[in-house]
């Protein structure tokens, strides 16, 4: 059972001795984690440590030098109706700042084979239909990254990967997500958060995953990382340093587990 009380269950998100070189650089290091149904796993690393690249290997948007990415035991590639099977925001929405959210959805929606009528549905998950008709080129940052997270939920996917989804909340957007991100995993879903903001992923993860330059330097509960009373800010810092060569963190204590 995990720390939200909710049973363990089969990862739904793989990855095993997963490598990207570019040149001479390992921007991904033989790092392997996973992410179980009915989970939420929070992703740490500075700017430049590997997490976007890990997440573009595993929707198929970057291939592995070695090692392998997988989503529902397959490589991205595979699946069967894969929009329906994952869901993602990694860049924003995508729309066309003259669409409105509802036509942007409706495309999406289109494209993926959904009905039409789940595109009403996700614009009320993340309190859009208000503002369905606005167009996107007015949206603020923050609306705009419901959007995105509107379009993610269009099929009802099981795995959900989020770059920085509070990115442009305010405190009360920050609250829904957290409670909507519990809500979605508490219906089996397995979620995987990449965040600069440790505090918030404190509250809303079950595990924390932390990479540094490429390499994995800790993967455990979030209750283990703050035993004794520790912010996870003083955790981070201590783990994420300068590796070397010998996947030891700043520490010098090997982290990983």
């Amino acid at each position: 059972m995990n720390s939200s009380g909710r049973t363990a269950a089969a990862p739904l998100i793989q990855c095993r001795g997963l490598t990207k070189t570019y040149g001479a650089d390992n921007a991904v290091d033989n790092l392997s984690f996973s992410v179980p149904a009915g989970t939420i796993t929070g992703f740490i690393g500075a700017n430049g440590a590997g997490k976007t690249t890990t997440m573009r290997m595993l929707l198929g948007l970057a291939a592995p030098t070695s090692g392998t990415a997988l989503i529902h035991g397959q490589p991205y590639r595979d699946l069967v109706d894969p929009r329906c099977r994952v869901g993602a925001v990694l860049d924003g929405p995508g729309a066309h700042p003259r669409h409105t959210a509802r036509t942007h959805l409706r495309i999406l929606a289109t494209a993926a084979g959904v009905p039409r009528s789940r595109v009403e549905e996700v614009l009320d998950m993340v309190e859009l239909s208000r503002d369905a008709g606005k167009r996107v080129g007015r949206f603020s940052l923050g609306m705009r990254q419901r959007l995105a997270l509107a379009g993610a939920l269009l099929g009802d996917p099981q795995v959900l990967m989020l770059d920085e989804p509070v990115n442009g909340l305010d405190p009360r957007g920050i609250l829904w997500m957290r409670e909507l991100l519990r809500e979605l995993a508490g219906a089996g879903r397995a979620i995987l958060v990449s965040s600069h903001l440790l505090t918030e992923l404190g509250e809303v993860a079950d595990r924390l995953v932390i990479i540094d330059h490429g390499r994995l330097v800790a993967d455990a509960t979030t209750a283990e990382l703050s035993a004794g009373g520790r912010s996870l800010e003083d955790v981070y810092f201590e783990l994420a340093g300068s590796l070397g060569d010998t996947g030891r963190g700043a520490s010098g204590k090997k982290v990983a587990s």
